[in-house]
């Protein structure tokens, strides 16, 4: 017998006496669980269990079996060079069988041919097509993976903090009030999306990637950087983890008891790829009532959730996830790059949009595909993407219009792209700052000739005979500071917005790294070192 009561469900069961009395009761009260049961929730009676699927493994997949040669070796190629795992839940679930290779999930999950550009491509088919060894292949694919941009926007050689004379791999801090934690098992995901631009967290290179163990860590930087109010737990994705690995980076954050930090954030694709942590993996209840401790103790916690296509939003389980962190107190938004062959009309992301405020969640955030990895593939001109962020945002209520974009998280900052207008006779491309490297910036209009085919920062110029964007001369020399160490004067502290007297999160107003200078990432030595 299954009762529902104040938000809790109450299972009773039990035997049956053979004296004819009534069931001997026993009562089992499991936080969060007030759903009516659903048999789709389970596969023949039972919790389905992850299984996922990797380049050594994916031709054991029915569907697979099914598809031309030419797809399959598409998919060894480019998954030799690029992380690929996908799993149960989307092969069942999400992706459509009868629309290959066009379907969008499949795209989102599967490596396709012109993922890598021609020459690429070729070069890595023929040492497979010969059947090299395992070390020429592993030799190929790194030179190949050091074309493709593996650090974007400055990740590694400029938002790396430090804390006293240690510099914190596994940990980002661009933006004033942001501080990004990369804890060392959360670096994986339930499935890898094909343009993620963390791919080189992935394909076993340590130089590239970004993780740490160290809690302590943390909250001591915490604690020397006051203008920090949130951190955002990423990856990879957190929610790989087990609730009590992911409690042993939270809780030592609430014991702490600092002043400074409001917002807790965890950035996951999990509700979209593997919904069943959060109802009926062993720990599902265990993760819910960390979330409710984390509300409980006066902060706040949002799940940045990855959302790329509708159809993502559409299972009952999926739902009935949504609506169980809900019941936590924490809050869900919701974020994606604009992406071509997945997500590139107004309507999808209108569509989008509604479903998600229908559950409950906050829409937050079009992306502008980033400078990395498969780019190529994916990008938009900006324009167009304008004009797809506009059509879907016409479409939409004003609660649906929390979100933002379409937005490049470029070198100097987060950068939203309001349109194409006529200035002083001149067309020209309106954009602003929604984040900067100096705060300053943030809010701050600027303008940029017209280019039809721009797909990124770096492809504009500025309008009215302007030699520079404004914020460049301060960009590259915040760069350079990053490099050989910040002067530590004052002028340095505000434009990298740290109140205590830091440049780039070092306290001393040095240069990073043990040594007192951090070099720039040598990308052939990488390469050499690891072949």
């Amino acid at each position: 017998m299954i009762a529902v009561r104040h938000n809790v469900m109450i299972i009773r069961f039990g035997r049956k006496r053979t004296n004819g009395e009534q069931y001997k009761k026993k009562e089992v009260t499991l936080s969060y669980f007030d759903f009516k049961p659903n048999e789709s929730f389970f596969i023949r009676g039972e919790a389905p269990r992850y299984k996922s699927y990797n380049l050594r493994t994916f031709e054991k997949i029915p569907q697979i079996k099914k598809l031309p040669e030419d797809i399959r070796f598409a998919i060894r190629v480019v998954g030799n060079v690029l992380p690929f795992k996908v799993n149960n839940y989307v092969i069942r679930e999400l992706i459509n069988w009868d629309n290959i290779p066009d379907d969008p999930m499949f795209q989102l999950t599967f490596p396709q041919k012109t993922m890598l550009k021609p020459h690429l491509f070729e070069k890595m088919a023929e040492v497979l097509k010969r059947d090299a060894s395992k070390e020429e292949i592993k030799a190929t694919a790194n030179e190949i993976r050091m074309q493709l941009n593996p650090h974007p926007a400055g990740q590694q050689d400029e938002n790396t903090p430090q804390l006293g004379c240690e510099t914190l791999e596994g940990m980002q801090h661009k933006y004033q009030e942001t501080a990004l934690f990369f804890p060392s098992q959360g670096q994986t995901c339930h499935a890898y999306c094909t343009f993620c631009f963390r791919w080189p967290q992935f394909v076993g290179i340590d130089e590239l990637k970004f993780a740490t163990k160290e809690s302590k860590v943390l909250v001591d930087y915490l604690k020397n950087h006051p203008e920090v109010t949130d951190v955002l737990f990423t990856g990879g994705d957190p929610m790989i983890m087990k609730a009590s690995v992911l409690a042993s980076y939270i809780e030592p954050l609430l014991e702490a008891d600092l002043p400074n930090l409001r917002n807790i954030r965890i950035g996951t694709k999990g509700l979209a790829y593997w919904p069943y942590k959060f109802v009926t993996d062993s720990d599902a209840d265990e993760m819910l009532d960390l979330f409710r401790k984390v509300t409980d103790s006066g902060l706040h916690l949002a799940l940045m959730g990855h959302y790329s296509n509708p159809v993502e939003l559409t299972t009952d389980i999926h739902k009935e996830a949504v609506r169980r962190v809900r019941s936590t107190g924490a809050q869900i938004r919701t974020q994606s790059p604009l992406l071509r062959y997945i997500n590139d009309t107004s309507d999808a992301w209108a569509e989008m949009w509604r479903e998600q405020v229908k559950q409950g969640m906050i829409p937050y955030y079009m992306f502008v595909v980033r400078d990395t990895g498969a780019r190529h593939h994916f990008d938009i001109p900006l324009e167009q993407a304008w004009k797809i962020f506009r059509g879907a945002y016409k479409q939409v209520s004003g609660i649906a219009r929390t979100v933002r974009g379409p937005s490049m998280s470029a070198g100097p900052g987060k950068v939203q792209v309001l349109g194409v207008s006529d200035v002083a006779g001149e067309k020209v491309l309106t954009l602003r700052f929604i984040q900067g490297r100096n705060p300053d910036w943030t809010g701050r209009p600027f303008f940029a000739k017209y280019n039809k085919k721009a797909v990124w920062l770096d492809d504009l110029e500025p309008a009215f005979g302007e030699k520079q964007f404004f914020f460049e001369k301060e960009s590259e020399q915040l760069s350079i500071e990053d490099f050989s160490g910040g002067s530590g004067d004052s002028n340095t502290e505000k434009r990298n917005g740290h109140s205590n007297g830091t440049s780039n999160g070092n306290p001393n107003g040095h240069s990073k790294g043990k040594t007192g200078r951090k070099e720039k990432l040598d990308l052939k030595k990488i390469v050499d070192d690891v072949n």
